[in-house]
Order: C-alpha cells, then sequence, then structure tokens
C-alpha cells in the first residue's frame, strides 16, 4: 500500500523529489542486501578453474610452524676429532672479528638425526594436508625464473630420460606468499636485486625487487628415495648439453646451444659400468689416470689416431711434453715467447682461454704460473674436456654457437686456438668478435694450426684487419710443422676510426659487454675501455701480485680487503686442519658463490685451482676475480653446471641457498647437482643459515653421504659432508 500510494503521488506534479527519493532508497537496499549475502573474497580474488599448469604444489603450513629455528644438533662421527674442529673454529671466530659480519661462529654440540618415514606414493608426488589443499594451490601462482631471461627457444622437452622416485611431504619451497607465525602476510625486500638482461645484451639497472618471502627452502618433514638417471649419457650424462628425447634417431646427442630440460635433474647419475676407482693424485695425474673413471667408445677410438694419449693397462698414460704437433709441448710454447718477448708467460700473461681441448697443450703452463682455462666445445663427442679435468687442468664446457660464452668482457691475458677446427671467418666473424670481447686491450690471439687452405687463410685476414687486430707475428715452425699466428687486440679506439669500412660496427654505447648469460653474439665491435672508471682500461699487475693489488675502477676496496682477511683466516685456521679433509687429495675446487676471490686467494698457495661461480642474480663482482688472476663464469644454479660427472674434488657454498629465495622451482636440484659434479669421496662444505642447514643435513644422509662435522651458533652454521661411492 505505502509503494502503491508513493505511485500516485509520483504523478502529482511535485512528485519528482518524491521519485528521486525513491530510486536512492531501492539502490541504498540492493547495496546492503548484496554485501550482506556475497562472500568477501570473491569480490577481491578470482576462483580459478584450473589448477593443471601448476606444475609442482607448495607446502601447506599455513600457521607458519616452519618459520621459526629448530636447533639441529649434529653429533660428530668422531668423538677427538669434534674437539680439533672445535677449537679451530673457535680459533676462526675470534680471530677474525673485525672482517666477518654473519659468519658461523660454532662450538661443538651433540645431535640427533631424523629418521623419515618412506611412503609408497608415485614418484615425484607431494603429501598435502587435505583441508589446506586448495587455499593453497590459491596461492601458488605460475613459477618463473626472477631474471626474467627464460624463452621457450632454450627450453628442450625431458622425455623420459630421468627416471625419479622421490617421496616428498609438503616441499617448503619458496611461495608468492610470506606466512608468519601469526597466520598474516608480510611484504619484505628480497635479498636478490635480479638484473633485467634482455636478448640484445642490454643490462638494466639493479633494481630492488619486492617480493613476499616465504620460510626455509626445504621441508623438514620430506623425505626421497632416489633412483638412477635413465638417459643416453648413462654415467657421462650432462643435463644442459646432452640431448634427451624419448624416441627417435639423433646423429648427435649434445645440442648446439644450451638447453636444459624442463624438469630439474632429480636423479642421480651412474658411476661408469667398470666402477670408480680414487683418482691420481696431483701432480701424479699430469703423466697418467684412471682410463675407467673416463670410459667413452668414441675416447677408445680416438686414443688408436694419436699418440698425446697412450692406453697402458688401467691407465691413460701421457707421455712426457707430447702434443699432437711434432716437436715437444715446451719447445712450441717456447717458441711463442720468443716471437712476443712481451707475452712473459706468468707474469704478463697469467690467465689465458683455450678453446677446444685437443692435447691440452697449453695446461702445460702451468708449470709457468699461467692458468688456462679449456673450453669443452660442445660437439667434442670425445670427451677431452672430461680427460682433461680427471688430469686436475681446469675446463669447462659450453656450446659455443650464437651465444656469449658465460665469462665478462675483456678479462682474458690470452686466448689460444690450436687445432680446434672453428672457421673463424664464417657467419661474418662473429665467433672472432666473441673473442674480441673476452680479450684484454692489448692481450694477445694465438692461432696453431698445420694446414689452413687459401680461402680461410684469405678470409682470416680479411676479417683480422676489419677488426683492426695487429699481427705480431706469423710463421711456420720447422720443427714442429705448426703455423703460428700472434695477433693483438688494439689498445686505444682511435685505430677503430681509421677504417674505411666501418664494418664490422662499433657496438652501441648501451650495449654491455659483460651481460653473458644467455644473451646472443653481436656482430660488432665492443669499444675499449677507456675511462679509470672501466675494468680492462689498465693492464694488471704481474703475477703474483695481482692477488693483492686491488683495482682502481673497484669503488669499495675496503669490501674485498675484508672479504681477503676473512677467508685468508678461515681457511687458516679451520679448513686446512681442522675439517679432517686431506688436502694431498685436493685439485679441482669449486666455490660455488664467490664474491670477490677472497676464499682462491686464500688457497693460493695451495696445489689446487678454483673455479668461480659468479650466480646471475647477485652482483657482478667476477670481473675483479679475473683482475686478480683467478677464473671463473656466470652462472643460475637453478639449471646444471656444465661440467662433467665426477669431476670436482671440493664444492664450497657460503650462503648460497639462503640467496636463492623465490627463484629455482625445486631447490633440491641444486643438492643433486653436486652429486653429479662431485667426484666420490670428494668434500663439501657448506656454510648457511640453520634453518637451511637443518634439513639439507636430511637430504645428504638420504644421498648416503657420510656427515663429517656439524656446527651451530646464532642461527647460523657449517655442514662439513664428504660423498661416497653409494648409488640406489
Amino acid at each position: 500500500m505505502a509503494i502503491a500510494r508513493i505511485v500516485r503521488q509520483g504523478k502529482r506534479p511535485y512528485g519528482l523529489w518524491v521519485k528521486m527519493t525513491a530510486v536512492t532508497v531501492l539502490g541504498l537496499c540492493f547495496i546492503f542486501v548484496w554485501s550482506v549475502f556475497t562472500s568477501p573474497s570473491s569480490s577481491v580474488a578470482t576462483q580459478r578453474e584450473s589448477f593443471d599448469d601448476i606444475a609442482e604444489p607448495v607446502s601447506t603450513n599455513m600457521r607458519g610452524e616452519n618459520s621459526g629455528v629448530q636447533t639441529k644438533k649434529i653429533k660428530p662421527e668422531k668423538q677427538e676429532e669434534s674437539g680439533k674442529v672445535g677449537n679451530s673454529l673457535r680459533d676462526e671466530f675470534q680471530g677474525d672479528e673485525k672482517n666477518r659480519k654473519k659468519m658461523n661462529e660454532s662450538a661443538p654440540v651433540s645431535v640427533k638425526h631424523r629418521e623419515h618415514k618412506e611412503r609408497n606414493r608415485k614418484p615425484g608426488t607431494h603429501v598435502q594436508k587435505k583441508e589446506h589443499k586448495e587455499i593453497k594451490e590459491n596461492q601458488n601462482q605460475e613459477s618463473r625464473n626472477s631474471d626474467g631471461r627464460e624463452s621457450e627457444e632454450d627450453k628442450e622437452e625431458e622425455g623420459d630420460g630421468q627416471e625419479i622416485e622421490v617421496e616428498e611431504q609438503g616441499l617448503d619451497r619458496e611461495s608468492e606468499t610470506d606466512i608468519d607465525t601469526d597466520g598474516g602476510t608480510e611484504l619484505v625486500e628480497s635479498a636478490d636485486q635480479d638484473s633485467e638482461v634482455v636478448e640484445d645484451g642490454n643490462v638494466e639497472s639493479k633494481k630492488p625487487i619486492k617480493r613476499k618471502i616465504k620460510g626455509p627452502l626445504f621441508d623438514p618433514k620430506a623425505t626421497y628415495k632416489w633412483k638412477l638417471c635413465s638417459t643416453r649419457s648413462k654415467h657421462n650424462y650432462i643435463p644442459c648439453i646432452d640431448i634427451e628425447v624419448s624416441s627417435g634417431k639423433l646423429q648427435s646427442y649434445r645440442h648446439t646451444e644450451r638447453s636444459c630440460p624442463r624438469t630439474s635433474l632429480m636423479c642421480l647419475v651412474p658411476l661408469p659400468h667398470e666402477g670408480y676407482g680414487s683418482p691420481v693424485p696431483w701432480p701424479e695425474s699430469k703423466s697418467k689416470i684412471l682410463h675407467k673413471n673416463v670410459a667413452h667408445p668414441k675416447l677408445a677410438a680416438y686414443i688408436k689416431k694419436h699418440n698425446w694419449l697412450v692406453e697402458s693397462g688401467e691407465y691413460l698414460t701421457f707421455p712426457q711434453n707430447q702434443s699432437e704437433f711434432k716437436g715437444t709441448i715446451l719447445h712450441h710454447l717456447e717458441s711463442i715467447e720468443e716471437m712476443v718477448p712481451d707475452i712473459e708467460w706468468g707474469k704478463n700473461v697469467r690467465v689465458v682461454l683455450d678453446i677446444g681441448c685437443t692435447d691440452m697443450s697449453f695446461g702445460a703452463l702451468l708449470d709457468k704460473d699461467v692458468l688456462t682455462l679449456t673450453l669443452g666445445l660442445k660437439d667434442d663427442l670425445v670427451d677431452l674436456a672430461q680427460v682433461a679435468l680427471e688430469r686436475g687442468f681446469p675446463a669447462v664446457v659450453s656450446p659455443f654457437g650464437g651465444r656469449r660464452l658465460p665469462f665478462p668482457g675483456n678479462v682474458f691475458d690470452a686466448i689460444h686456438c690450436g687445432g680446434c677446427g672453428i672457421s673463424w671467418h664464417s657467419n661474418g666473424g662473429r665467433l672472432l668478435l666473441e673473442m674480441n670481447r673476452l680479450l684484454r686491450p692489448g692481450g694477445y690471439f694465438l692461432l696453431s694450426a698445420k694446414h689452413n687452405s687459401i680461402e680461410e687463410e684469405e678470409g682470416l685476414t680479411k676479417l683480422m684487419a676489419s677488426i683492426s687486430w695487429n699481427v705480431l707475428a706469423h710463421k711456420s715452425d720447422d720443427v714442429g710443422e705448426v703455423g703460428v699466428r700472434i695477433y693483438q687486440k688494439p689498445e686505444a679506439n682511435d685505430i677503430y676510426e681509421l677504417r674505411r669500412k666501418k664494418i664490422p660496427p662499433l657496438c652501441k654505447e648501451n650495449e654491455n659487454p659483460d651481460a653473458a648469460w644467455y644473451i646472443r653474439m653481436k656482430s660488432c665491435l665492443h669499444s675499449v675501455p677507456s675511462g679509470i672508471e672501466q675494468h680492462g682500461a689498465e693492464w694488471p699487475e704481474e703475477w703474483p701480485k695481482r692477488i693483492e693489488s686491488y683495482p682502481d675502477w673497484m669503488n669499495n676496496k675496503e669490501k674485498l680487503v675484508a672479504d681477503t682477511n676473512h677467508w685468508k683466516a678461515v681457511v687458516n685456521k679451520s679448513y686446512l686442519n681442522g675439517m679432517g679433509i686431506d688436502w694431498s687429495s685436493i685439485r679441482n675446487v669449486m666455490d660455488m658463490k664467490a664474491v670477490y676471490g677472497g676464499f682462491a686467494a686464500a688457497l693460493s698457495q695451495q696445489k689446487v685451482w678454483i673455479m668461480n661461480v659468479v650466480p646471475v642474480h647477485v652482483p657482478d663482482t667476477l670481473p675483479i676475480i679475473f683482475e686478480r688472476g683467478f677464473v671463473g663464469v656466470y652462472h643460475d644454479w637453478c639449471e646444471s653446471f656444465g661440467t662433467y660427472p665426477r669431476t670436482y674434488d671440493l664444492l664450497h657454498a657460503d650462503h648460497l641457498f639462503s640467496r636463492l629465495k623465490n627463484r629455482c622451482k625445486q631447490p633440491v636440484s641444486i643438492i643433486v647437482e653436486m652429486d653429479r659434479i662431485l667426484r666420490p669421496g670428494g668434500w663439501m662444505i657448506m656454510r648457511d643459515k640453520v634453518e637451511i642447514l637443518n634439513p639439507v643435513d636430511d637430504i645428504l644422509r638420504s644421498l648416503q653421504w657420510k656427515i663429517v662435522m656439524t656446527f651451530e651458533k646464532d642461527k647460523e652454521g657449517i655442514i662439513c659432508a664428504q660423498k661416497t661411492l653409494w648409488r640406489p
């Protein structure tokens, strides 16, 4: 009746305001009813219809049960060793108070190992609490690399090559939501400030990326049951180099470019068919190695055709000074120095890149204090890079086709190619332009080859003139029958302006020569660094003065000095004497998160070489490491490293995992990768936060590693473990 009365009044002349009032009242009533009967979440979130695009669900811990630090006390294997190690570590922390900030102070403590119950479930599945599953899946958005450099062309289908059976209960990897103990969320600034690298090689300025970080990388409740990988490469499997497909016949089993499987490696690479023996220690390994450790069908055929390696019983022997070419290695190297006296092996020239393994002749320069890093090419089906690493020579495996090599620009004193079979003048000289990027201004490029066709001679001569490289020497060695050419890169930009044809052109000013991870090569010349604030502008000090000479272009020299002093104290007080490591058996060492090369500097007096790995998501300090006379590479530990299985004697990881928040889809795969590249009997030293080390201890035990010592104090800790021969 009331509504009818209002309608009758609205027909009157004065009824307009009544109409407006009625419409307003009805609208307010509608809004009130809607807000009462509608779910609050539906107004801010859209319900997903499918979760098929989510590769792996995350933990269902909604109350922050794992966010707190649970002190895990690990009992040393030998009680008498614990006292020695404890004293050495205490001395380390007390004597290095000024130079360390968050290092691992410790005292021996007892440990109780957590035993996990294995459940019969499908491989790779995760156990979740049912009541939280839907909520967690809603929060778990598609995982992506935070550096923004993942593209479809760089990924290869995995196929059925990996037989995985890993049981994990609520794997607590990082997600986009940080759940604290009160059940709320907190937005924090990530410790990783990633570079946004685009395909043309430009690197944008590093900006802090704010993201929500969730607790520890590993779930302490996870259990693991391992299986061997079933791959075409078998015991020599390199995940991002070797092709693994489910069907089809392939003439080659290696990628033309670095391309990793879609799913991280979660299986264990088997041992060689004939077993694995303890490596021959350095320096004896220079002359002989165990053949079964590097066994490969193509290697057996290669041995019959070359005289620089000989099969002798169970060993492969390397006759002294024998090379691919007639004459001795030392004669070849001395003749180069005679042609260009300024080279001064071991003083002026310290860091050398050797393209292609061939006979590893430049490894002999170690006796002259020259550190030669051998680049094993992707089509090296003979696996000579594995032979080099088994002998104790620095080597890394990488395709060399369309993308830049994982090194910064202007860092190598010399680059050598001895019979590497590369046609440098093809594709517009793109590969030679990459050598120009890597070579230090005034650096030397050496070509040693037996035969060159007239076409190659003319093409190479024309290309060298177009990039203004100076020919220092060109002659054929009568003894060695080897044609040797030595070129020098310009030391200033003036010579580029004198070219008649500006082909190849100079690179743009915003083209960063240090951008190297998944960056395509450019057909342009990088300008020579000219300002004192640029690395490469000046030739570094003679070796070994380089170690303690800090470059002028570095802003914070105090940090470098502190880093050097810190690691010198750590190595001398605990690593060399207190860990129980037999350093006479250590030759190949990797620093998985190198900063300024302080760890390498501290070991410079030992008979070891260090591969300094600078992760792509941390500040770029690799040029400083090269400046100090050491070698290293860029790498993303969410992917597999470019080396053969069982090639390192010791891995050092200082706060590696605590810097990997919100990056890797499956952080456990990094432990699996460490198991792949470490030799049986090899050692691992890991320093990190306690909430990270606790589950790492369980993962290592599931791999049957021997936990030699573990310490913790003030939420920081250290683990020293030794890999065994165990395979599932």
